[in-house]
């Protein structure tokens, strides 16, 4: 979660692509560059350690954007793929 914050915060289009599930990536990800990320915060994660196939994470995104603040909250649920750890969806509430 940690770095596909980070690779939204420097427009990191390839990145962000690279650590999407490939059943749910999009084609592209235009990072707006208005945006300013300027925070994240995680607030709870469930399993993603080495023996477990899925997990997931809630944060808190905090972003400015035409001057005004704003923040992302979302829990996210990634898979492994080929070894590595790849954003899977947003859960529902």
């Amino acid at each position: 979660m940690r770095s596909r914050y980070c690779a939204f915060a420097v427009g990191d289009e390839d990145y962000l692509l690279r650590s999407w599930d490939p059943t749910t990536r999009p084609r592209r990800v235009e990072p707006d560059p208005d945006t300013v990320w300027t925070g994240l915060e995680i607030l709870r994660t469930t399993e993603g350690t080495p023996f477990h196939k899925e997990g997931t994470v809630e944060f808190r995104a905090r972003f400015r954007e035409n001057g005004r603040d704003a923040e992302l909250r979302e829990h996210s649920r990634f898979r492994r793929h080929d070894g590595a750890w790849v954003y899977l969806d947003a859960l529902d509430g």
